[in-house]
């Protein structure tokens, strides 16, 4: 018999506590009594690797955006992960964006990010949430399904086990439960289970290989540079970004599109950097002594669930993050997305729960339309890749081609760009008449 779990108070409950739960259990702390993040690996020590992270071994990016909302939800972040090693500075002074056969003009763009490991980013945020008073974690705890109402119009709370012998299933119900559980999210077929229809899934087949490996970083490597980033392109389907970290490393992550496989043996690696568009790379790693093996990971699509377009749904429950929305992580859009998400959560819960769902997934999927567009259209560059290309998908693949070329040498150019690469701006801003005057004039150079 399944044994009953109860908290005091109005509660919610957060399905995975990785960041995208990290942060929802954040914005729902301002509102509930009680929060409980129910995570099925155990923590690891600070730093180090999770089991369920598999993407945690490879080079991550906190966009602007993204990092702001964090330092309003845990002021002092950035000065924290500063003090652990993470590399603070500007996105343009202290990177190289290497696009259609050259890098931008650099500048003072005003736009900062930082460069840390995954696993240290979500130990410090991790350590934040667990220490607000009303936030408790329950680790190695399987979710087996949802309760709800005898007229299943509304979820009630979840049916787990404890990942330990002679564990018991017991229920733990929840004026609130949120399913952050990622790309392999189970709610489409927990929400058939209630005579709810499966959201709709678009997904662009990328078929994209990673490789990562750690370096030792020393002095004379690229002095005042702390990201190299080399855009695959068309005609040369790699690219890869090199990015410090603490401790004195350097993280490559290489990736290829089409499911070619990238080698796991140094040399072997090594050529694959070398067969870039720029020497940029390699030239940083061809003597680097490198720390560890290298690492694959592969992503099949870029997948999205139509949650906002269900006409009927229960109350009590939501999803977010990479269970709403898993894009090609090469554009680093997954963490600063959740955010976006985490502060929407949090205003339209101050306007009540009343059509909650409707409202969240309606705001949330405004969100996601720009990184989603910016990451499938970019996809949709490679002719291979499979995917309805528009005539303005085209069309903005022509002028994003001409803007990069004006870059080189017009570093306003390359700040809009920038912009809208962290969120900060929407898309249409590199299209405005300066802008547009600016490629124009670039490209009769």
């Amino acid at each position: 018999m399944a044994h009953h779990l109860s908290f005091a108070g109005k509660t919610a409950i957060v399905i995975g506590a990785s960041m995208g739960g990290l942060l929802a259990a954040r914005a729902l702390a301002n509102h509930f009594d009680q929060v409980a993040l129910l995570e099925r690996d155990a923590f690891p020590a600070p730093g180090e690797q999770r089991k369920g992270v598999p993407q945690s071994r490879h080079a991550h990016a906190v966009l602007a955006q993204g990092l702001e909302i964090m330092e309003s939800y845990f002021p002092g972040l950035i000065e924290q992960l500063v003090g652990l090693g993470a590399d603070y500075g500007d996105v343009s002074d202290k990177a190289r964006w290497f696009h259609e056969g050259a890098c931008h003009a650099p500048t003072h763009s005003g736009v900062n990010a930082i460069n840390i490991s995954r696993p240290r980013l979500e130990a410090a945020v991790r350590a934040r949430v667990l220490a607000l008073p009303n936030v408790q974690a329950i680790e190695g705890c399987d979710v087996l399904g949802l309760l709800a109402t005898p007229d299943n119009a509304r979820v009630t709370g979840v049916r787990v086990i404890r990942r330990r012998a002679h564990s018991a299933e017991e229920s733990l119900s929840a004026d609130l439960i949120v399913d952050t559980t990622g790309r392999g999210s189970r709610s489409p077929a927990w929400l058939e289970a209630l005579g709810y229809d499966r959201p709709q899934e678009e997904a662009v087949k990328i078929g994209v290989t990673y490789t990562s490996c750690l370096y030792e970083r020393r002095p004379e490597h690229i002095p005042g540079i702390n990201a190299l980033i080399v855009a695959a392109a068309p005609g040369n389907p790699r690219g890869g970004v090199l990015l410090s970290q603490e401790g004195n490393r350097w993280i490559l992550t290489v990736a290829a599109y089409l499911g070619e496989q990238i080698p796991l043996d140094q040399a072997g690696l090594r050529e694959f950097v070398r067969s870039m568009a720029t020497p940029d790379l390699y030239d940083v790693i061809k003597d680097a002594q490198p720390v560890g093996e290298p690492v694959p990971h592969k992503i099949p699509s870029n997948l999205r669930r139509r949650y906002e377009r269900l006409t009927r749904f229960p109350a009590g429950y939501l999803v977010m993050g990479d269970a709403l929305c898993s894009f090609n992580p090469i554009y680093g859009q997954g963490m600063s997305v959740a955010a976006l998400e985490a502060r929407a959560l949090g205003e339209c819960l101050t306007k009540g729960e009343a059509k909650l769902a409707a409202r969240f997934f309606k705001q949330a999927g405004k969100i996601i339309d720009i990184p989603w567009s910016t990451a499938v259209g970019n996809d949709l560059r490679f002719p291979e890749v499979e995917g309805p290309r528009t005539a303005m998908t085209k069309f903005i693949n022509w002028y994003v081609g001409k803007l990069h070329h004006a870059a080189h040498h017009d570093a306003e150019v390359s700040v809009a760009f920038l912009k809208v690469v962290n969120l900060l701006a929407p898309p249409p801003s590199i299209m405005t008449p300066g802008i547009a005057w600016r490629v124009w004039k670039g490209n009769m150079r």
